[in-house]
């Protein structure tokens, strides 16, 4: 088509084959979409394009991706808030007919396989930050390797027990992230190994790192996770589904979590902790219950 469709914080340029999604950089730009910067998306990829009425005079253009088709929307899994959606464009109101018109021209370029997921996917994951800090531990990714290191001030005695992990892509069926914006947020790896158990609950695995308030953002938790689920998926023998939606997480185990208050009183009274900040950590913990 060649044209270009601008709205709030986003713009859209269309391809004949694809369309080019890039985001404004500004103090009013949600994180996640700067951090993202610009997206190719190919209409092989999407299953559907909305057009509805937005809030306080907008109207939104959406494209649906296809299950499968995009690591980043698969590792949310319908997690992400209407603002922090890189699928939306939203425009004024009397921009209505401009953007119904466009909608119906992206769907007539619509795959014959829009209804079904994809085999593989057909967008590329941004590109992630080689490290975050969740609050019991740091995760790292070079493109082969995920490593957790435990932090002394937010790991559980089980996980410092384990020690600080690796995992080989190889090692990976697949990857769990729950938005640091909800309950019980994390990442989570799946091993592909059956005989290796998996704790119910995630501050007891090794497997994964909790976040927590001011850790793990989803700009950074995120773009890491799709980078995760893309290599896995590319080292998988087979096409791999989507996973299902993880199950709510597990109620905290409120002696593990007075446990590490315990341990965070002896960091206290040895002075490697400041009243201010055992009282927070404190508090982040009993928040948990």
């Amino acid at each position: 088509m060649g044209d270009v469709l601008a709205g709030f914080h986003t713009v859209w340029e269309f391809d004949t084959d694809s369309v080019l999604i890039r985001f404004e950089r500004g103090i009013r730009t949600p994180k996640l979409l700067q951090a993202l910067g610009e997206r190719r998306i190919p209409y092989e990829a999407l299953a559907a394009v909305e057009h509805v009425p937005g809030r306080r005079g907008t109207v939104v253009l959406r494209a649906v991706p296809r299950p499968g088709a995009d690591p980043l929307m698969d590792a949310a899994d319908g997690q992400l808030k209407e603002g922090t959606d890189p699928y939306r464009l939203v425009l004024p109101a009397e921009r209505a007919t401009l953007a119904e018109y466009y909608a119906e021209e992206i769907r007539a370029l619509l795959g014959p396989d829009a209804a079904e997921p994809a085999e593989h996917p057909l967008v590329t994951a941004p590109e992630p930050p080689r490290s975050f800090k969740a609050y019991d531990g740091r995760a790292t990714f070079d493109g082969r390797t995920v490593a957790f290191r435990w932090f002394w001030s937010g790991a559980t005695s089980a996980k410092w027990k384990a020690g600080d992990q690796r995992f080989a892509i190889g090692e990976l069926a697949d990857v769990q992230w729950r938005s640091p914006d909800l309950m019980g947020g994390h990442l989570r790896l799946v091993l592909r190994d059956p005989e290796r158990p998996t704790p119910g609950q995630v501050d007891q695995d090794p497997a994964s790192v909790v976040f927590g308030m001011g850790y793990g953002p989803v700009h950074e938790s995120l773009p890491f996770a799709a980078a995760v689920l893309q290599s896995v998926r590319a080292s998988s023998p087979v096409p791999v589904a989507p996973s299902p939606s993880p199950s709510p997480a597990a109620r905290p185990d409120p002696g593990a979590i007075a446990d590490r208050i315990r341990h965070l009183g002896d960091l206290h009274s040895a002075g490697l902790l400041t009243d201010e900040e055992f009282s927070a950590k404190k508090a982040e913990l009993l928040a948990e219950l």
